[in-house]
């Protein structure tokens, strides 16, 4: 296998014999990252929409601590996980280090500042739009923020496959805290930095194909839903009428 030719050629037979590391790898990385995803999501969204419509004192600060979060590199995150699940951690007592776990929580760590501070936005600009309107209303911050987050759902679905794009090709933090174990905490992005070091070029480019494949699926549904909010009128189709707020209620 010298030449790229022949690699390229053996990765796509790994790819259509279904090779089973390739599928186990595959599908490792993406129950991590999917687990990840959601409870970050579980978290941030509620998090990110009280934050839009609450005004307190420090949140300025607080809006600063999250964008900086949101370039904190993979890598000092699975330290900081590394930290809390060692033997001396807090955490230790759970015994997750180099573990399915530990990868989970790095990732759901790695990904909740994108969920908190892209639902933020978008709940912040729709309560721009209508907040008067609710408040007109006698809404307060807690509904109001449920309000929006339920009438900006669509929109919310691009935070959730952004999160998850994000999670399912970082490879410091699953690196740091999973091991890069064989048969256990072996994920995709592990997996392609090992073989390639090895010099397996088929399967590190038949993983990074599989890749490709996950990243240009997420881009497509992207597309999808953005063709779709606009074909619902976006925002534009949420009533900014009170009386059509108190009919029909958040829709």
């Amino acid at each position: 296998m010298n030449t790229l030719y022949d690699s390229v050629l053996a990765a796509l037979g790994l790819m259509a014999a279904f090779d089973p590391q390739l599928v186990s790898i595959a599908l490792r990385s993406l129950a991590v990252s999917g687990l990840a995803c959601l409870l970050a999501c579980l978290i941030g969204l509620p998090l990110g929409g009280l934050l839009a419509v609450l005004r307190f004192s420090g949140r300025g600060a607080v809006l600063a601590c999250l964008n900086t979060l949101l370039a904190l590199p993979s890598v000092v995150v699975g330290l900081l996980v590394y930290l809390l699940l060692s033997r001396s951690g807090p955490l230790g007592f759970l015994g997750w280090l180099f573990s399915f776990q530990a990868m989970v929580l790095a990732q759901t760590v790695l990904v909740l500042p994108v969920v908190v501070a892209l639902t933020r936005q978008l709940v912040e600009d729709a309560d721009a739009d209508h907040g008067e309107a609710l408040r007109s209303m006698g809404a307060g911050p807690f509904g109001r923020g449920l309000i929006l987050l339920w009438d900006e759902r669509h929109a919310l679905a691009t935070v959730v496959l952004t999160s998850f794009g994000r999670a399912i090709s970082e490879v410091g933090a699953v690196m740091v805290v999973g091991g890069n174990i064989e048969g256990f905490t072996r994920v995709m992005t592990t997996a392609i930095a090992l073989e390639t070091s090895k010099g397996d070029l088929p399967l590190a480019l038949a993983l990074g194909l599989v890749l490709l494949m996950v990243v240009l699926v997420l881009n497509v549904l992207l597309g999808v839903l953005a063709r779709w909010r606009r074909r619902l009128g976006g925002r534009a189709s949420s009533s900014a009428d009170p009386h059509a707020w108190a009919q029909a209620g958040p829709r």
